[in-house]
């Protein structure tokens, strides 16, 4: 029997794993048996836990196959591109099993910040129950004439309980804190292409020298620099995972009913409306509109769970 290992996935690429393990990282692919066992998600993600069996290190650098992939603890991720949600056809793109911390990236500007977005990546992040959820905003030298408007649009964010660093890549701002919040934790790094996050990595860890590319002036969108999942060693200890921007995303495995659960301060309204399956669009009663009504809970969010609602009830088949 070929010699077992276990270790950590800490990069995919085309069908192609590299394993973290005692005897340092080996390349290695899937079983045949295990590719055939999943169809409808990601077996293998950055973050998982597996075990190898060694094999003599092949021409194209393969030195191992999976045999096995422990259970996850959770995992974010996101409905597929091109896949149909709702329906026999969706299928679920893993961004990263068994994240510890998640770092939803944003720009100040360049691109300008996307709430909504935004909030779909949060929706993401309470549904996999990720520990500690994190906002940072990068590019804050494009604005320090003046941040106004930035500190405007997060201050609801920070007002129900997300932290939010404000920082500078480019400036070293608040760098030490971002570093600080990474050690000893597998981090997920993520938000929209050309934001700035592999400037961050940069400047978080000197000296991985990793691609960075601008901002497409034309359209004001982010160009992917990165184009595989990686997690990537800090020196003090812990991963962080670099992944490739998100244009879209829909949130997987979240139904139109259950949404109310995943904005965190509309959660705690919901005992309260008079019916147990309030909407919180038209019912009389509803403790969520009363909330908001008061300002209790903010338009902005309130519009926001409203417009995804609307989107999962065109998407969802029941």
């Amino acid at each position: 029997m070929s010699e077992q290992l276990r270790g950590l996935v800490i990069r995919t690429q085309s069908g192609f794993f590299t394993v973290q393990t005692p005897e340092g990282p080996i390349v290695c692919q899937l079983r045949g048996k295990l590719k055939e066992k999943y169809q409808e998600t990601d077996l293998v993600a950055i973050g998982d836990r597996v075990v190898l069996e060694k094999l003599p290190v092949q021409a194209d650098h393969v030195g191992g196959v999976i045999v096995k992939v422990e259970p996850r603890e959770r995992v974010l991720s996101r409905v597929a591109p091109r896949s149909a949600v709702g329906t026999s056809a969706e299928r679920e793109q893993v961004i990263i099993a068994n994240p510890e911390q998640a770092i939803f990236v944003l720009a100040a500007a360049q691109p300008a910040p996307r709430p909504r977005m935004l909030d779909r990546m949060l929706v993401a992040a309470e549904k996999a129950e990720i520990p500690e959820i994190c906002l940072c905003v990068n590019k804050m030298d494009l604005v320090a004439d003046d941040p106004s408007e930035t500190y405007a649009t997060l201050a609801v964010y920070e007002r129900i309980g997300y932290p939010v660093l404000y920082v500078s890549a480019t400036r070293g701002q608040n760098i030490e804190e971002l570093r600080a919040r990474l050690i000893g934790k597998i981090s997920v790094f993520t938000g929209p292409s050309g934001v700035g996050k592999t400037s961050l990595l940069n400047a978080i860890e000197p000296g991985l020298g990793r691609r960075v590319s601008k901002v497409s002036h034309a359209t004001q969108k982010g160009r992917h620099t990165t184009r595989y999942s990686e997690l990537i060693p800090l020196k003090e200890g812990g991963y962080v995972a670099d992944t490739p921007g998100i244009r879209s995303l829909s949130p997987w495995d979240v139904e139109p009913d259950e949404l109310d659960a995943y904005y965190i301060e509309i959660a705690r309204y919901v005992p309260d409306c008079k019916f147990p399956d309030c909407t919180h669009t038209h019912e009389p009663g509803c403790a969520v509109r009363a909330a908001v009504e008061r300002g209790e809970i903010s338009y902005s969010r309130y519009d926001s769970y409203l417009r995804l609602r609307e989107a999962l009830e065109e998407e969802y088949v029941y």
